[in-house]
């Protein structure tokens, strides 16, 4: 294994068990586990698929997205759409002290965390082709993981309104990607009447 390999694993270990301590709890194939570990596994899975030859940084940035998200309450700020944009900022602020601590303890250079760093904050969604492969691959994980569930609970008017703003986060290649995840009939019939009319 490469050092940087070696590097790279300390930090998937780090960032599992700052999550593993996330006190929300997910059902997943018999076990009950901390839904931000899940949530960090499915996006190395993800990328994995998406994207085989993501950089040590891009890999490093789906594992640590939603690290420890739990600690910064979406009530803490007020519950209105002003309101859940500061959430969003103070969150990505927060994921990036937290990872930045991580990846110096375990031994990576400046420019890795500096490019962890911009790429949690999503500098350049569209113009920079990593910040738009992290992008793509939380679109396919909410989509494949957490959309049915979600759909289930609003009504399809709100439903067709976050796809359509999901689908023109993606790129072609994602869209394409997203396409092929296996849907629920209503799942899949909302995802047309939104993204394909």
């Amino acid at each position: 294994m490469s050092k940087e390999s070696e590097k790279l694993a300390d930090a998937f270990r780090l960032f599992d068990e700052a999550n593993s301590a996330d006190p929300n709890k997910e059902l997943w194939d018999g076990k009950v586990i901390p839904k931000e570990l899940l949530y960090a596994q499915r996006m190395t899975e993800t990328l994995n698929r998406f994207e085989p030859s993501a950089s040590i940084a891009l890999q490093l940035t789906a594992r640590c997205q939603h690290i420890q998200r739990w600690e910064i309450p979406r009530n803490s700020f007020e519950m209105n759409r002003s309101g859940y944009l500061q959430w969003r900022q103070a969150l990505k602020k927060y994921h990036a002290e937290v990872a930045r601590k991580i990846l110096s303890e375990v031994g990576f250079n400046s420019s890795v965390i500096d490019k962890v760093e911009f790429l949690l904050l999503k500098k350049q969604l569209k113009k920079n082709e990593e910040t738009q492969t992290l992008e793509d691959v939380i679109c396919l994980v909410f989509l494949e993981y957490y959309y049915e569930a979600f759909f289930q609970k609003h009504d399809d008017q709100k439903v067709i309104d976050i796809l359509q703003k999901t689908w023109r986060k993606m790129s072609a290649k994602g869209h394409e990607a997203a396409l092929k995840i296996s849907f629920s009939e209503p799942g899949l019939q909302l995802v047309k009447t939104a993204v394909l009319n």
